[in-house]
């Protein structure tokens, strides 16, 4: 996954050196942005729970939001902790 976004960035660096243009923003802005679009995706789902009633833990955070931010997986949970998930 990350080779194939590697390879996409090049590409679209190839592709503005060939037509002579500067990309479309400074590294470290375009980077910023994009975390801010990682952030705000995760409003859907805090609101969603918020509109259901349930409490927004730390773990649930933990293990819902910060993998789809970081790219990181999320460590199992412990048993009894409250993920947010139902069972059913």
């Amino acid at each position: 996954m990350y080779l194939i976004s590697l390879g996409a960035g090049i590409l679209a660096g190839l592709l503005y050196g060939l037509i002579n243009v500067r990309s479309p923003a400074p590294p470290a802005i375009a980077l910023i942005g994009l975390l801010g679009m990682l952030v705000g995706e995760q409003i859907v789902p805090v609101a969603k729970r918020l509109v259901e009633g349930a409490p927004l833990t730390g773990a649930w955070f933990a293990s819902e939001c910060t993998p789809k931010i970081t790219g990181v997986a999320a460590k199992p949970a412990a048993p009894g902790d409250d993920t947010g998930q139902q069972q059913g």
